[in-house]
């Protein structure tokens, strides 16, 4: 019989707690918005213990893939905390040590963009490759993606929404939403930047809307670098802002502008409708990833 796991993918917003195997497995689901650590963590830990019951059958291992920044480093006495979130309440919140506590299961934990683009490497988009990146944009702009089949840490884990990008003031006079950069890529690209720039939540602008184009200019810019620093051998993005259809277009035609043919490589002079790519898990992506780390943690 094959061990259960629970996964949590705690976000910023929302979390999404369930029990399975995989992505033809998941057994229950639940999903309830993100308010003070004390509370969401409770609702999460009765969850485990009521389908623990239901299913009679203990679970093996819990995974969290979590919003940050936090601390991913077993040998670190603050292992499993969001530290510096500018997320209310939530600094040096011991996530994964107040769910082990609670549960006596051991806890895998990572950020929620390493755990979507393992759980890709698994079973979706990324299977067979062992360099990818993921990113997210959405209410933030994550990335994170396995290097030689390991997932990216280092200080602490990859902050690719925080690098810093050409911003021309004159085409684009906005200061940027980013609470300690400003105009970083997420200050610039995530969605509070699209909702502070035009004015209107970003799933309400029109296909035609200027806000696109721009939007495209500055994924684009990201991924020139992230491509040149890394040199994945696929993309995958996801998040709210990505369900606009005509975005993937434009992303990958100004990605190969902006490379100009430097990069020679068939995935991207060739087929690089292929190369940047939406998650094959779609929206499952991120609890898959927490069942892929619990699996790894044992």
């Amino acid at each position: 019989m094959s061990p259960l796991y629970g996964g949590i993918e705690a976000g910023g917003t929302k979390f999404v707690c369930a029990v399975g195997t995989g992505p033809e497995d998941i057994r229950a689901e639940i999903r309830f918005p993100t308010a003070s650590p004390a509370d969401t963590i409770q609702k999460a830990v009765d969850f485990f213990r009521e389908q623990q019951e239901i299913m009679r059958r203990p679970l093996a291992a819990i995974g969290i893939a979590a919003f940050g920044p936090l601390d991913p480093d077993r040998t670190s006495p603050t292992f499993g905390y969001i530290t510096s979130t500018p997320k209310p309440g939530w600094q040096n919140a011991d996530l994964a040590g107040e769910v082990a506590r609670a549960l006596n299961l051991p806890v895998g934990f990572d950020t929620d963009v390493n755990g979507a683009a393992l759980a890709e490497g698994r079973w979706g988009a990324a299977q067979g490759l062992d360099t990818v990146l993921y990113l997210t944009i959405g209410t933030g702009f994550g990335g994170g993606g396995l290097v030689g089949g390991q997932l990216m840490h280092g200080l602490i884990h990859p902050e690719m929404g925080h690098i810093r990008i050409p911003h021309d003031r004159l085409r684009d006079p906005f200061e940027g939403a980013c609470p300690y950069h400003g105009d970083c890529l997420e200050g610039l690209a995530a969605g509070p930047a699209l909702e502070k720039r035009w004015g209107a939540r970003a799933e309400t602008l029109p296909p035609e809307h200027p806000a696109w184009d721009l939007e495209a200019h500055y994924l684009a810019l990201g991924l020139h670098n992230y491509i040149c620093t890394l040199s994945p051998q696929r993309i995958i993005m996801g998040g709210g802002v990505m369900s606009q259809p005509q975005l993937f277009p434009l992303v990958r035609a100004k990605t190969a502008e902006l490379l100009n043919g430097y990069v020679q490589s068939p995935q991207i002079l060739e087929n690089i409708d292929e190369y940047i790519v939406p998650p094959a898990l779609g929206a499952q992506a991120g609890v898959l990833g927490a069942f892929a780390l619990a699996k790894d943690t044992l």
